[in-house]
């Protein structure tokens, strides 16, 4: 598995909604908690419960394992695996023309 930079979740939290341009007083509204509870959250002053992830996980497009920094990627997709099956498809694409001119060969 690959190394990156880990966050923490307060880290993210705070980054997604200021990418995304809001202020905390509106992502607060559109999550339904008050402004203070989620600068709490992005200042690692308070831990969120299971809900609270799954709905800022939906507000943002992002999978929980993004928001608790367990994946460098935002939409889960694993950029490692992804390099493999091509790597891969490619090796069995090689020994089979291979193989082939080995056969012509004969």
């Amino acid at each position: 598995m690959y190394e990156y930079d880990k966050k923490s979740f307060a880290q993210i939290l705070s980054e997604l909604r200021r990418t995304a341009g809001l202020s905390q007083r509106k992502a607060a509204a559109d999550l339904n908690i008050s402004q203070a509870l989620l600068s709490d959250y992005e200042n690692s002053a308070r831990e969120p419960g299971l809900n609270f992830v799954c709905r800022v996980c939906d507000y943002y497009n992002v999978t929980a394992d993004y928001l608790l920094g367990r994946s460098p990627n935002p939409d889960g997709i694993d950029r490692g695996a992804d390099i493999a099956r091509v790597f891969i498809a490619e090796m069995r694409s090689l020994a089979n023309k291979t193989e082939a001119a080995l056969e012509e060969l004969t």
